[in-house]
C-alpha cells in the first residue's frame, strides 16, 4: 500500500494520515481542534503535536471553544504547568483570544465552516503532485485566508500554520498521487 511519504515509520502518524488527513471537516468543533493544534504545532513537528493531542484535549476541555473563551489567569497557570502539552505561554494565550475569535466569526457568518469552506467554494482543491518534495509550504490562498483571520483577531495563524490546517481538514488533497489514500479523497 503506497503512502504519503511523511507519515512513514510511525504507527501514528500512519493512521492519522489514513484516516484523518486531507478528510473534509466541516464540523466547527473539529475545525477549532485542528486550528488550536497547528498553532501549538508552528516551529514544531506534527508528531510532537500528535502525540500530545489526548492531552490537549484533557488540558483544553475537549477544545469546546466557548470553555476555552473564557479562561482566566488560574487556568492559564494550570496550562502553563501542564506538562502533558506544548507549554508556550504564548500559544496558550492565543488559544484563549482565537477561541474568542471564533465564537465572533461564527455570530457573523452562522458557523466557521461557512466563513473557512467559503476561501475554496465549499469544495476541496484537488492538486497533483507526484512527489512529497513538490508540496507547498503556504499558497497565495493560505496567505490571503492568514491575513483574513489576524483582522478577525487570531494570534499564531501564520500563512503556513494555515495551509497546515487546509491540509489537515481536507480544504486541498495534498496527497501525492500515488497515495492510495489520494483517489479515495477526490
Amino acid at each position: 500500500m503506497n503512502r504519503c511519504e511523511w507519515c512513514l515509520g510511525d504507527p501514528i502518524y500512519e493512521a492519522y494520515h489514513d484516516h484523518e488527513w486531507g478528510v473534509p471537516v466541516r464540523d466547527d468543533q473539529q475545525l477549532f481542534e485542528f486550528l488550536i493544534l497547528e498553532t501549538f504545532q508552528a516551529g514544531l513537528s506534527w508528531i510532537t503535536v500528535l502525540k500530545k493531542r489526548e492531552q490537549f484535549r484533557l488540558a483544553f476541555d475537549q477544545f469546546d471553544f466557548e470553555k476555552i473563551s473564557q479562561y482566566d489567569q488560574d487556568k492559564i497557570l494550570e496550562l502553563e504547568n501542564n506538562a502533558g502539552i506544548i507549554r508556550n505561554k504564548l500559544k496558550i494565550r492565543a488559544a484563549i483570544t482565537n477561541a474568542q475569535a471564533f465564537i465572533d466569526i461564527r455570530k457573523t457568518y452562522g458557523s466557521f465552516s461557512d466563513f473557512i469552506w467559503a476561501f475554496v467554494n465549499h469544495k476541496p482543491i484537488q492538486n497533483r503532485f507526484s512527489k512529497q518534495t513538490d508540496l507547498p509550504a503556504n499558497t497565495p490562498l493560505s496567505d490571503e485566508i492568514s491575513k483574513v483571520l489576524k483582522k478577525h483577531g487570531f494570534k499564531f495563524i501564520g500563512s503556513t500554520v494555515i495551509y497546515a490546517h487546509m491540509q489537515a481538514t481536507g480544504m486541498v488533497n495534498d496527497h501525492i498521487e500515488s497515495c492510495f489514500r489520494y483517489k479515495e479523497l477526490q
